[in-house]
């Protein structure tokens, strides 16, 4: 596989998984439900809210000046959308730390599209 098919097939599957608008995202990770999910370093910010920083640059970017970073970041974030909607907790996900932290990786996992 060329570099600009592994290019194409990231772009696909995260506009498909990355179902926010930048400005919606940016929206969320202002909020204190945002800064509480997932897992923080040193009581620092959570990898998930560092990597929605990231997404909203990524997402404002045209895909023609989007480097190799960008696509390696990408990548990383298709991976954990999948991995975490695989375990999604049974019952009500509104008001879980689940579904936040997921919101934090730019997916919300209410929106149907």
């Amino acid at each position: 596989m060329t570099s600009t098919d592994q290019h194409r097939e990231t772009w696909d599957a995260f506009r498909e998984l990355v179902n926010m608008t930048p400005s919606a995202l940016e929206k969320w990770l202002a909020t204190e439900d945002s800064r509480a999910a997932g897992q923080h370093k040193d009581g620092g910010e959570s990898t998930g809210h560092a990597s929605g920083r990231a997404i909203v640059t990524i997402l404002r970017k045209k895909k023609d000046d989007l480097s190799d970073a960008d696509y390696a970041h990408m990548r990383k974030v298709i991976g954990y959308i999948r991995r975490h909607l695989a375990q999604r907790p049974s019952g009500d996900p509104r008001d879980t730390r689940w579904r936040h932290s997921l919101m934090n990786w730019g997916h919300d996992p209410l929106d149907d599209g």
